[in-house]
C-alpha cells in the first residue's frame, strides 16, 4: 500500500464553523479557502480513486488553531476538529486509516489535556504542531510537557512550517515580497524549529521523541556541511555570549541529532531533493507524503510526481516497502 502520512482536510464540522468564527484568515487562510478538495469529501474520494491501494492519513492544514483563534476558543474548535476527524477515520478506515490532532498551543493547559484526549479516546496516531506559537519558539519551557507526553505516548509530532507575509524579508520593510515568507521562509523555519530543539537538548531530555518534519526537514539535508562542521564552530562567531559550552554539553555529536528526525517526500516534485533528504536521513527515517491536496490546478499531480519518483529511486523493493509504508505502519502502530 501506498500510505500517504501528511494530507489535510477540513472536516465539514469544523469547516463550517471555521468560516462562521474566522472568515477572512489572510495569507493561507486565503489559500485554503480556494481548495474544494479541503472540505468536499466527494471530490477527495475522486482523486484518491486514480490510484490503487492508497490511503491517506489526514490531518488540517495552516494557519493553526493558535492563528485563527483566541486561547478560549481555540480548545472548542480544536475538539471539533478532533472529533471530527475521527469519525472520516471510523467511517472511511480503508481511505483514512489514521488521524493526526491538532492542538490549542495558545492555552496550554487545554492543549495537554487535549493530547490525551485524543490519543486515549479517538485513538490519534499522532499530533500536529507548528514550527512557532504565533511567534514563540517551541523549546520555550511552557510547551516542554507537549514533548514529554508525546515520549510518554510513544506516538510522533507532525511539524509543518508556519509564517505570514508580516515576517519581513528585510527589517525595513513592513511584509515580506513575491511570497518569499512561503516559498523560502517555511524551509527555514522548519530548519529553525529542528536546531532549537538539538541545542535545547531535547533529544538527551526526551530520548524516544519521534517527530516527522514536513518537506524532507526543510533546509537541513541541503546544508549538512554547515550544520556538521560549520556548527563545530558553534561560539566562534558570537562575542555576547560562550555558546561553544553547548556541543560540549551534548551526549554525543550534534549532527547525530538532527540525523533523529523524520522527514516526509512531500517536495513538490523534486527528485534532487528526495535523493538529498533520503542520503540524509537514511531510509527507515523516510516516510511517503505528498501533500495533498494543494496543486488543485493539476488535479492530483503532486500525487502522482511523488509516486514517480519513489518508484524511481535506485533502492531496493524492500526499502522503496519502507518509505511507502513500512515505516509509517511501524510509527504510527498501525
Amino acid at each position: 500500500m501506498k500510505l500517504d502520512i501528511f494530507n489535510h482536510i477540513y472536516p465539514k464540522t469544523y469547516w463550517d464553523k471555521m468560516l462562521e468564527v474566522s472568515p477572512n484568515a489572510k495569507d493561507m487562510g486565503k489559500r485554503t479557502r480556494g481548495v474544494p478538495v479541503l472540505w468536499d469529501l466527494d471530490a477527495r474520494f475522486r482523486m484518491m480513486d486514480q490510484f490503487d491501494d492508497y490511503a491517506q492519513v489526514i490531518c488540517l492544514c495552516s494557519p493553526p488553531m493558535e492563528k485563527l483563534y483566541d486561547s478560549d476558543l481555540s480548545p472548542i474548535m480544536a475538539r471539533v476538529a478532533n472529533d471530527g476527524m475521527a469519525e472520516y477515520v471510523n467511517k472511511y478506515p480503508d481511505r483514512f486509516p489514521g488521524f493526526i490532532a491538532s492542538l490549542p498551543m495558545n492555552n496550554p493547559e487545554a492543549c495537554f489535556e487535549e493530547v490525551d484526549r485524543v490519543i486515549n479516546d479517538l485513538k490519534a496516531v499522532g499530533v500536529q504542531i507548528f514550527t512557532n506559537v504565533n511567534g514563540k519558539p517551541l523549546d520555550l519551557p511552557e510547551f516542554k510537557p507537549l514533548f514529554e507526553k508525546m515520549e510518554q505516548h510513544d506516538l510522533p509530532i507532525w511539524v509543518h512550517p508556519i509564517r505570514g507575509a508580516d515576517f519581513t524579508d528585510y527589517l525595513t520593510e513592513d511584509q515580506s515580497e513575491y511570497e518569499i515568507w512561503w516559498t523560502l521562509g517555511w524551509p527555514y523555519e522548519t530548519s529553525a524549529f529542528m536546531a532549537r530543539l538539538v541545542f535545547s537538548k531535547y533529544f538527551d531530555m526526551f530520548p524516544n521523541l519521534k517527530i516527522i518534519t514536513h518537506h524532507m526537514g526543510g533546509m537541513i539535508p541541503y546544508f549538512e556541511g554547515r550544520i556538521g562542521p560549520g556548527w563545530d564552530q558553534l561560539g566562534a562567531r558570537t562575542t555576547d555570549k560562550d555558546l561553544s559550552v553547548i556541543l560540549k554539553e551534548l551526549k554525543k555529536p550534534h549532527l547525530d541529532y538532527f540525523k533523529m528526525f523524520y522527514a516526509d517526500t512531500a517536495l513538490f516534485g523534486s527528485v534532487a531533493g528526495t535523493k538529498c533528504g533520503l542520503d540524509f536521513f537514511g531510509v527507515d527515517n523516510v516516510l511517503f507524503a505528498s501533500d495533498s491536496p494543494f496543486d488543485p490546478e493539476k488535479g492530483p499531480g503532486f500525487i502522482r510526481e511523488t509516486i514517480k519518483i519513489v518508484d524511481e529511486l535506485p533502492i531496493s523493493d524492500e526499502d522503496r516497502m519502507k518509505i511507502y509504508e513500512g515505516n509509517a505502519r511501524k510509527l504510527l502502530k498501525l
